[in-house]
């Protein structure tokens, strides 16, 4: 099997930056009451601009598959066009419909040729578990290149209109009412976007390249219980009961179809998992910290920068912040786009040279999956 390489990466994110002020200019306020929480988790987050297809009217400027389209469509010039895909791959947590899958209407949406296709169901993982179909795919040899993709569209989830009727119904309960924290955290966490890159069986011609060396990914869902989730309900014991089984009035009076986060979960149990395999990797491929020239966290917030330093000191794996790399402050948590968006950030910005190593790792609160992904340029 030869060698694989990422020889070009692309970013599309939506309209213009808004602002922690403009928030709810365009989610709008659930009953016509600004959030209590918005402060607190914008304050612990650090995020001060994300990126939404929709309006301030809630008008989306774009669909999911739109946005994945023009990602990919950046990765294209006269040498290597849409045609010449042999196979696309793709990962979201925010489909707009349950069938077709995401990559067959993202296939539509681009209109190239037939070509093989793969979609992967999930959260932040999604994109690099289909950077890693492509990746395997190009190193057996059955094709010689691939696209693999990751977007996100959860602006129109986080609307105040699909928690009115919730709030309506705990009207009749309480004369104050409130949507549950595990919701409203998520409307000041998410944004939209999506990011591609192109992966063939040898490096550019000119310039540089980014040689795949592996993506190594595990789950603890065998260990952890559901932490982030959407289209279910969380029962007392853990599991979760899916929107079948309710009804379509109850679809709305729970916001069932809301991301939803355990918080408390979250914070006991994300990071240590994430040192647990971050040893695993190093031990397994014999990495050091001192050959590590990125490391590319992908963080859902800035409050666990600190947590997980202190995480890799107890582990005996500290990566020095001056090699940390991350741009969640400025475009926002994209869910699986955002470690896309770094890669490409890095690659594109003119920050790489030859001989550099990047570790990026992605944790994923839905059931507690990690990745660690490395590569090198060359």
């Amino acid at each position: 099997m030869g060698d694989v390489y990422v020889n070009r990466l692309s970013k599309f994110l939506p309209n213009d930056p808004v602002s922690n002020d403009d928030i709810e200019l365009y989610l709008g306020m659930v009953d016509g009451k600004p959030s209590r929480a918005r402060l607190k988790i914008l304050g612990n987050n650090k995020i001060t601009s994300r990126y939404y297809a929709i309006d301030k009217n809630g008008k989306s400027t774009h669909t999911n598959a739109q946005l994945a389209a023009k990602a990919i469509e950046g990765l294209f010039d006269d040498i290597i066009t849409k045609n010449d895909i042999e196979l696309l791959t793709g990962g979201t947590m925010s489909p707009e419909q349950l069938l077709p899958s995401h990559t067959a209407m993202v296939h539509g949406e681009l209109g190239c040729p037939p070509i093989e296709i793969a979609s992967l169901s999930s959260s932040c993982a999604s994109g690099f578990q289909a950077l890693k179909y492509a990746f395997l795919s190009v190193k057996n040899g059955d094709i010689n290149n691939a696209v693999a993709f990751a977007s996100e569209k959860v602006s129109t989830w986080l609307r105040h209109d699909k928690f009115d009727a919730e709030a309506e119904k705990l009207k009749e309960l309480e004369s104050n009412p409130i949507i549950a924290f595990e919701k409203d955290f998520m409307r000041w966490m998410l944004s939209d976007g999506a990011g591609a890159a192109l992966v063939q069986n040898a490096p550019n011609k000119e310039g540089l390249s980014l040689r795949v060396d592996f993506i190594d990914i595990k789950s603890y869902a065998n260990e952890l219980p559901t932490c982030m989730y959407s289209g279910a309900i969380r029962n007392p014991n853990g599991t979760l009961t899916g929107f079948p089984e309710f009804t379509p009035e109850e679809w709305g009076n729970q916001s069932i179809f809301s991301f939803k986060q355990d918080t408390r979960l979250l914070g006991v149990k994300i990071v240590p998992m994430g040192g647990l395999f971050m040893k695993e990797v190093f031990e397994k491929h014999k990495l050091t910290v001192e050959g590590i020239t990125w490391y590319l966290p992908h963080l859902s917030s800035e409050y666990f920068r600190d947590i997980i330093m202190k995480e890799q000191e107890k582990i005996g794996l500290p990566v020095p912040s001056e090699k940390w790399f991350t741009n969640l402050t400025r475009v926002g948590n994209v869910g699986s786009v955002s470690p896309f968006l770094m890669l490409e950030e890095m690659f594109n910005g003119g920050k790489l040279k030859k001989g550099d190593t990047l570790l990026v790792m992605i944790p994923e609160s839905a059931r507690f999956s990690y990745i660690y992904a490395h590569f090198t340029v060359v």
